[in-house]
């Protein structure tokens, strides 16, 4: 299976000039805890409520702060067209839960979200469902 035929295709994303209390406010609206975060039409970022708490708490980072204060600007992708195991297999070795989605090489246009979640949805076949729980043992 690729990752197009589980992932979220477009999902909203959060301007790299909101503050830290519009990109909550979206999360909580969207019932998300996470949000990609753009520059234009460009995906430079990604933040997680985890991010918000943490840095609020440690950095005392302000409700008014610009999200990318606290947003992840190392942002991991996969394309559309990759094998779904492949892309288990790099949130695997990166820990995360989720990866941006481009269309494909050439344009790196931003496609969707795929999560672990994505995946469990679509779980018929048993080798897929011991991946995701393979990549699940990293959160515990």
């Amino acid at each position: 299976m690729q990752v197009k035929d589980m992932m979220t295709s477009k999902p909203e994303y959060i301007d790299v000039n909101a503050s830290i209390r519009e990109v909550v406010i979206r999360m909580q609206e969207q019932d998300r805890g996470f949000t990609p975060v753009a520059e234009g039409d460009r995906i430079v970022g990604v933040v997680t409520d985890r991010d918000i708490a943490m840095r609020s708490m440690v950095d005392g980072k302000m409700p008014d702060d610009k999200i990318n204060t606290v947003m992840s600007s190392k942002v991991l992708y996969c394309f559309e067209n990759d094998d779904i195991k492949d892309v288990l297999q790099n949130m695997s070795q990166n820990k995360v839960q989720r990866l941006i989605v481009l269309n494909n090489e050439k344009n790196k246009d931003f496609a969707g979200v795929i999560t672990l979640s994505d995946v469990a949805e679509h779980c018929k076949d048993g080798d897929l469902a011991q991946r995701v729980v393979n990549c699940c043992r990293h959160y515990h």
